[in-house]
């Protein structure tokens, strides 16, 4: 829930809350998957969401020069974040299985830089996206995502460090909304002993 809106709902309207056998991007398995792209099909819901998340960035006093986010799943939500703020957006992509920051960007000694994805799971992907952006100089000032795996502690959130959270503590995580679902290592993964096979409904899948 963020203020007046529901966002767990919006995901199951907009069957963007997935039931099955997944395999998430950091290697990992889980019977549930947020499918964030059918949420921002409708330009007018992804319009609202990305206000609802820059409304507490800027409540939290943080100064952002630039949104940056990891392509392809956080191209739709950093675009609306950085619009909603009013900011330059950037994305990066992955070239020969490495994050690369492409397509003439630049980035400025010093530029303050709010790294943006759909879904915040360990971080992993938002990470290597920081990296190559503080390899250039810049600053990272936040991490945001519309909706937050639960396990990073994201501002105004109850949940606790995961030991799989990969965003450094001491830059802010915004979120409109935690999804808990269980997660699990492929070599303990109950789903896999039953003989389910998992799938990548993501950007880097079927």
């Amino acid at each position: 829930m963020s203020g007046q809106v529901d966002i767990e709902r919006i995901y199951k309207e907009a069957g963007a809350l997935l039931e099955g056998h997944f395999l998430l991007s950091s290697g990992k398995h889980s019977p549930n998957y947020l499918q964030s792209a059918k949420v921002l099909e409708d330009p007018k819901l992804a319009q609202t969401l990305a206000q609802l998340l820059a409304a507490q960035i800027q409540e939290a006093g943080i100064e952002v020069d630039t949104v940056c986010s990891p392509a392809i799943g956080g191209l739709l939500a950093g675009y609306e974040l950085a619009r909603a703020l009013g900011k330059r957006f950037i994305f990066t992509e992955r070239k020969d299985g490495r994050m690369a920051l492409r397509r003439g960007f630049q980035v400025a000694p010093g530029e303050r830089v709010l790294i943006c994805e759909d879904i915040i799971t360990t971080g992993g992907s938002a990470m290597e996206a920081a990296q190559q952006i503080q390899e250039r100089g810049g600053q990272i000032v936040a991490f945001a995502a519309l909706a937050n795996r639960g396990l990073c502690p994201r501002v105004n959130g109850s949940l606790h460090e995961s030991p799989q959270c990969r965003l450094p503590q001491d830059i802010p995580l915004f979120a409109l909304a935690d999804f808990t679902f269980p997660i699990y290592d492929p070599a303990t993964c109950p789903l896999c002993q039953t003989g389910s096979k998992p799938i990548k409904p993501g950007s880097r899948g079927n």
